[in-house]
């Protein structure tokens, strides 16, 4: 088992947290969340946080980890991953990675190199003035590929690839930037660490019924008591449409630009809109090997196989 990592992925609703706390305790492992949402404290029915039962005993890190006031990157990630690994390879333990985070799990399996750019204060005060449909078009004929890869109605992240591309040159073309493709295995310090990547395939339409029925859930189990909560102690309008998907039509549900039944139906074609581009996302990696999640023995075999 030394130096190997197990990857389980999937879009969102898909199913992925119960799948791996069921291998995590058939192989010994330990879980590392890679949900660029769940990271943020507070943000628990919000984000489809797992609950203490739900996990089983299984330890799970990278929960929690700064309050959403905080912006926290993909290379923070790849930092206290990385950090996580090692400790959890020295206990003797299986490292799990589950999220739908694309770029997050990215980071970490193909070690990409982040640039060391700092903000330009000038630059993004001309940028802050355009709509996100004017900043997605200015980073598509800077940087194409970028473009790919970014939320285009989310301006924070269009504004920072903006700012890299304009100060450093296309982040998709520099070698320093652009992450190994073609090989499951890295440099480790002292380790030569081995990733396997396992996908969870579910139809589309089963999935989009799954966002929906759980979303309902989510505000029956107080989603907007939680989201009240998180603006009273400081987390503004603002930074919840920073956040994104169902947090930027809370923050109009709250300010009463929107009903409560609009605000659930956005959310939930937010919801399903990004389990699309999940989708996308995973596709263009051909190292992932797809799975139902009715073919738990498959899964296991092909894990047990890695794992010799």
């Amino acid at each position: 088992m030394r130096g190997k990592i197990l990857v389980i992925l999937g879009p969102t609703a898909s199913g992925k947290s119960d799948l791996t706390v069921a291998l995590a305790k058939k192989f010994n492992g330990e879980i590392i969340s890679a949900d660029s949402r769940q990271v943020y404290k507070g943000l628990d029915i919000g984000s489809g946080k797992i609950t203490k039962k739900e996990m089983k005993g299984v330890p799970h890190h990278l929960l929690d980890v700064v309050k959403p006031q905080t912006i926290f990157t993909a290379a923070k990630f790849q930092k206290l991953a990385n950090k996580k690994i090692k400790e959890i390879l020295k206990r003797g333990k299986l490292p799990i990675i589950c999220g739908g985070t694309g770029f997050y799990i990215q980071s970490v399996v193909d070690g990409v190199i982040f640039p060391k750019i700092k903000p330009d204060p000038k630059l993004r005060a001309h940028l802050e003035a355009k709509l996100p449909s004017e900043l997605f078009l200015m980073l598509k004929k800077m940087d194409s590929v970028r473009a790919k890869t970014i939320d285009p109605k989310n301006p924070r992240r269009l504004i920072r690839a903006i700012e890299i591309t304009t100060l450093r040159g296309s982040t998709s073309n520099k070698t320093g930037d652009k992450p190994l493709r073609g090989s499951t295995s890295k440099d480790f310090g002292d380790k030569f660490l081995q990733f396997l990547q396992i996908g969870i395939r579910i139809d589309k339409d089963v999935l989009k019924k799954r966002i929906e029925k759980r979303f309902l859930a989510r505000v029956k189990k107080g989603l907007i008591a939680e989201a009240k909560k998180l603006y009273k102690n400081g987390l503004s309008y603002k930074r919840f449409a920073e956040i994104g998907l169902a947090h930027k039509y809370l923050a109009q549900y709250l300010r009463k630009k929107i009903s409560k039944k609009e605000f659930i139906k956005k959310s939930i074609q937010a919801e399903q809109k990004y389990a699309k581009q999940q989708r996308t996302w995973f596709r263009r990696d051909k190292r992932i090997k797809w799975f139902g999640l009715s073919d738990i023995k498959a899964v296991k075999n092909t894990i047990s196989n890695f794992l010799l």
